[in-house]
């Protein structure tokens, strides 16, 4: 794929060498166009040592070729990185005053933004006007990342991972040839958030079985392969989405392109899903927590020996880290959709449902996916059927097949329920 990658005048400049990389190492041939004042961040040498293409941001450089006019026509997707508020400026009021502005005007194909700047910029009433005219002309502009910004600031304003850019760009490039087949035609009419829902979104997901130590060799574990939460992690990378995965013991491989953080116990998983979630906008606990965990760890291997009684192991309850989440959300007023996951089994006091719409009501969450566990059931499969609870009481959605499909159903309604609930700014 033939890409132009747009550099801005910002420091996040130098985070792009790395998305630049990115593209590289995945095969797509990129030209370069930083601006003038991207040039002052980082040299142009580095932009041609890492893209093996020439770079220039003068519409009078190799005018045989007509570049300002050609690049623009032959590049398969423009990504922008970082938009800075001038950038926005230029490319909403139509301004071709360099190279990258003027092979803006000469897109006919997707572009990408992702906006970099102090929160003030990025909140004030014009940069968001621009914004909005961009998106309305079909552009995709993410969201910017919140954190510290330049100094001892912090907010809204960072540029997104590199990783995160890259697979949105991806996504999009997938998600407009899918839309594309048959009408080309349409795809100036898509919408950022048609074609990348949960662009600019960050995303929190629990995955895999957690395992409490008895001793140095033995652990109480369950039989969660973490596969579903896998496929969750890539639908919602597919979404636009920036992924944290807060990975307990897996049988697969975590995706490329999430924020991974690895973790063995219920307390270790607690901590850390709390600590990701502070600045999430979903969190989706589909983990496999211990309810319980020995009250005390042998330091040594217990013996089974001949001469002495058989252990007696005592349990303790783990913290509710679902609730936990619930109750942090609601203490902080956050704009956050927190969704849970319930493994049931049905007994002679009630069904599945039954036990799960008790749990949805208990735990507070915003949705509650209900897996029917047993023997041969959910654990390991390549499949799964679940129905997704709506606190809110709309009507239960059931979704089966691969456990990718019903990861896309999860994430597709979790697209719907946020920009019901918490619409962007």
């Amino acid at each position: 794929m033939r890409i132009v990658l747009g550099v801005g005048g910002g420091i996040a400049a130098y985070k792009v060498a790395s998305l630049l990389r990115l593209f590289t190492e995945a095969g797509h041939n990129v030209t370069v166009i930083p601006t003038e004042a991207a040039s002052r961040f980082v040299g142009v040498a580095t932009w041609e040592a890492l893209s093996g293409n020439p770079v220039s941001n003068s519409v009078f450089d190799d005018v045989p070729s007509v570049n300002h006019v050609r690049l623009g026509h032959e590049a398969d997707l423009i990504v922008v990185a970082p938009a800075t508020a001038d950038l926005l400026a230029r490319a909403a009021h139509g301004i071709a005053n360099d190279l990258l502005t003027n092979t803006l005007l000469m897109a006919s194909g997707p572009v990408l933004m992702a906006p970099a700047m102090h929160t003030e910029m990025w909140q004030h009433a014009a940069t968001q006007a621009n914004v909005e005219t961009l998106r309305s002309r079909g552009v995709t502009v993410l969201e910017p990342a919140s954190g510290r910004l330049t100094g001892s600031d912090s907010g809204p304003g960072r540029l997104p991972e590199p990783e995160a850019i890259f697979n949105a760009a991806m996504a999009l490039t997938q998600s407009l040839a899918e839309a594309s087949e048959g009408q080309p035609e349409s795809l100036a009419g898509l919408s950022t958030t048609e074609v990348l829902p949960l662009a600019g979104r960050i995303v929190t997901i629990s995955a895999g079985g957690t395992r409490e130590p008895l001793d140095p060799v033995r652990f109480l574990g369950n039989r969660s392969s973490g596969k579903q939460g896998v496929a969750l992690a890539v639908a919602a990378l597919n979404a636009g989405a920036t992924v944290r995965l807060i990975a307990a013991h897996m049988d697969v491989p975590a995706p490329p392109g999430v924020e991974l953080v690895e973790v063995e116990t219920a307390l270790q998983l607690g901590e850390a899903v709390l600590r990701a979630a502070a600045g999430s906008d979903v969190v989706i606990m589909s983990a496999a927590v211990a309810d319980f965990r020995p009250s005390a760890v042998s330091e040594t291997k217990i013996k089974k020996r001949d001469d002495t009684d058989d252990p007696v192991i005592t349990l303790v309850r783990n913290p509710d880290i679902l609730k936990e989440v619930v109750e942090f959300r609601n203490t902080s007023s956050r704009s956050q959709l927190i969704v849970g996951f319930a493994a049931e089994t049905g007994d002679a006091d009630g069904d599945v449902l039954d036990y799960a719409t008790a749990k949805l009501q208990r735990k507070g969450c915003d949705l509650l996916v209900v897996n029917h566990v047993g023997e041969g059931k959910v654990f390991g499969r390549e499949h799964n059927s679940v129905v997704i609870l709506s606190r809110a009481g709309s009507e239960p959605q059931s979704a089966s097949g691969s456990k990718a499909d019903v990861a896309s159903a999860v994430i597709d309604r979790i697209s719907t329920e946020l920009s019901r609930v918490y619409p962007r700014a």
